[in-house]
């Protein structure tokens, strides 16, 4: 799914259907709110141990943070508990907000 690996830049994220991908955002409630990526779902990276029930492992899924270290993190877990198509947004929501002026940036 990923043929680029695991680093997405942001205009190839833009282009994901979130009917096929599973975005996830890692950020806190409060970047969220601020500002997010439409038909993502937010688990932050604090609580993804106790949540990664909540997705799919058998789905392919794209992370996102703000710059991209978080999101790198949250693949390594991924990874670890048996999740295998992980991508993430490399620079983050900060680098997709420069390509979408609809979404913040802070």
């Amino acid at each position: 799914m990923f043929e680029s690996g695991p680093h997405l830049d942001a205009e190839t994220f833009q282009g994901l259907d979130p009917t096929l991908v599973q975005i996830l955002d890692v950020r806190e409630q409060w970047e969220y709110e601020r500002a997010r990526i439409s038909g993502a779902v937010l688990i932050p990276l604090s609580e993804l141990a106790d949540r990664v029930g909540e997705l799919d492992a058998n789905r392919p899924l794209a992370a996102y943070c703000h710059h991209g270290m978080r999101s790198l993190q949250a693949l390594r877990f991924l990874q670890s508990v048996g999740f295998s198509e992980l991508a993430h947004l490399s620079g983050g929501i900060d680098a997709f907000s420069r390509l979408d002026p609809s979404v913040p940036r802070y």
